[in-house]
């Protein structure tokens, strides 16, 4: 499906994301090698099984950009002008190699954009959970979309 255009939003929409992700050993190793980011409880096991967490704990940034990604067809597909912002950003729960993710949206704000007549301004929440319910990630992204022609 495509993403939809600004005027075929209404507030209080609500999706159900597909497809769903297993997150694999290469997504961290390879999200950790992309940005740098040398932390060792994402690659080294040993490190990790000493913490609370008894295990490696995926890349963080993985996990939001995956649940962003999983809307895109849905919600901005072919219809986005830019990401305006992502706010209000959580990890409530880790997230393991293994862990089974879905991504679900609703839309919490509509707003004509001031200087845009042909696009508005769509805010949508966005939420990922784990296979057994659990919330692993949220944020709210404002986004500037085109209007129908």
């Amino acid at each position: 499906m495509a993403g939809r255009f600004y005027d075929q939003w209404s507030i209080g929409d609500r999706l159900e994301h597909q497809p769903h992700r297993t997150v694999t050993e290469t997504d961290n190793l390879l999200i950790s090698a992309l940005t740098h980011n040398p932390q060792p409880l994402h690659l080294d096991a040993e490190y990790a099984s000493a913490t609370e967490f008894g295990q490696i704990v995926v890349n963080g940034t993985f996990t939001f950009a995956l649940m962003v990604g999983l809307s895109v067809g849905d919600t901005t597909l072919g219809t986005l002008v830019a990401n305006l912002g992502y706010d209000k950003v959580k990890m409530p729960k880790p997230v393991f190699v293994g862990d089974t993710l879905r991504a679900q949206t609703e839309v919490i704000a509509l707003r004509d954009s001031g200087s845009r007549p042909d696009a508005g301004i769509v805010t949508f929440a966005h939420r990922l959970l784990n296979q057994r319910g659990e919330i692993v990630c949220v944020c709210e992204r404002s986004a500037l979309m085109l209007r129908q022609k």
